[in-house]
């Protein structure tokens, strides 16, 4: 009788990596130990780091031989995921970020999911866990709908086809078919390769039961650099794809567009004064209601994570909601000619 790993199908785990030294080992050791009795491999596209982060992988290598590390010469995200796929052997091709830490029971469940709903893809819950206040407000948005808006693979919702799925667990000749990720796409790559899955007859399946911790960004500068540049893109897509974009993915913008005419507006209105500047004053209502909103949801994070984190909830969720809608704007209407410089970690 064949043993439990000979009748399992092979897992490739598939990483891009760039400067995560302080992430990269506890994301790769979550991969070794996961209780998945098939065979796998972890295959590691290195960007050029200057932090460090190389030589941490080279003392993992030299432990464990099923962790392999190749170059990635683009240097971005999609590139780095393909030269993996293409390196990989095996049939299921799990996609893995710096910044998470997969459960140990995450490979043997996605696979099984896969079996049994036939899907192309499989994903989960992101779990953003900070540390720190800035990191504990920063995962408090990310798993708020005040915050991205309560997608379910933020907050969690009923398993079944989805229109995208968090980083993915696939049928490796489904990727292969329908051309692996697009290496013109900086961010939201997963989003549009799992369009083209869809497109082709495939299904994307999310499942609650996959649920991965994510470590954010441990600072505001890079928090807002993240969001920018995914709001830059996020709007690139949906000018390309107008079809393929559900409406939440305007509201950022048309918020920042409302916020900052109403601020102008309202003090062209209070220097020219009379009744037509009552009539131009009263716009000062709509950034108003926004940061009423604003200090409701902070003051509900007290409750939860205390007094310092929510003080830090009060800049980061307009931060996270201005940085992504100003890119989204930017990205929609083409006004940077450059967007490949704005994807820096």
């Amino acid at each position: 009788m064949a043993s439990m790993s000979e009748t399992l199908p092979g897992v490739s785990y598939v990483m891009p990596v760039l400067n995560e030294v302080d992430h990269i080992e506890s994301a790769v050791l979550s991969l070794t130990a996961q209780d998945y009795a098939g065979p796998f491999e972890v295959v590691l596209a290195l960007g050029p780091s200057v932090d460090g982060t190389n030589a941490v992988i080279d003392a993992l290598a030299r432990e464990d031989p099923r962790i392999r590390r190749i170059e990635n010469e683009l240097g971005s995200t999609p590139g780095g995921l393909n030269a993996a796929i293409r390196a990989s052997s095996y049939p299921i091709v799990v996609r893995v970020d710096a910044h998470s830490v997969l459960p140990p029971d995450y490979t043997r469940i996605a696979v099984a999911t896969l079996q049994r709903t036939g899907a192309d893809n499989v994903g989960g819950i992101m779990k953003a866990v900070g540390q720190s206040p800035f990191e504990r407000a920063v995962a408090r948005a990310y798993g708020a709908r005040v915050g991205l808006g309560g997608t379910p693979h933020h907050v969690g919702g009923t398993e079944g086809p989805s229109d995208t799925a968090y980083l993915g667990v696939f049928q490796r000749h489904r990727l292969v078919e329908v051309g692996l990720f697009d290496e013109d796409i900086k961010r939201g790559q997963d989003w549009e390769l799992n369009r083209r899955l869809r497109a082709t007859g495939g299904t994307v399946w999310f499942t609650p039961e996959l649920v991965v911790v994510y470590r954010p960004r441990s600072s505001l500068r890079r928090l807002v650099r993240q969001f920018v540049a995914t709001g830059i893109w996020r709007g690139e897509l949906a000018r390309r794809f107008p079809r393929s974009n559900s409406v939440r993915y305007f509201v950022p913008p048309a918020m920042v567009v409302g916020v900052t005419a109403g601020l102008v507006l309202g003090v062209i209105g209070l220097a020219v004064g009379g009744v037509a500047g009552a009539w131009l004053t009263a716009a000062l209502a709509v950034p108003a209601l926004y940061t009423a909103f604003v200090v409701v949801a902070s003051a509900a994070v007290v409750k939860t994570d205390g007094a310092h984190s929510a003080s830090w909830f009060l800049v980061v969720l307009p931060c996270i909601h201005f940085g992504w809608g100003i890119g989204f704007v930017l990205g929609f209407l083409q006004l940077t000619r450059n967007i490949t410089a704005h994807t820096g970690r």
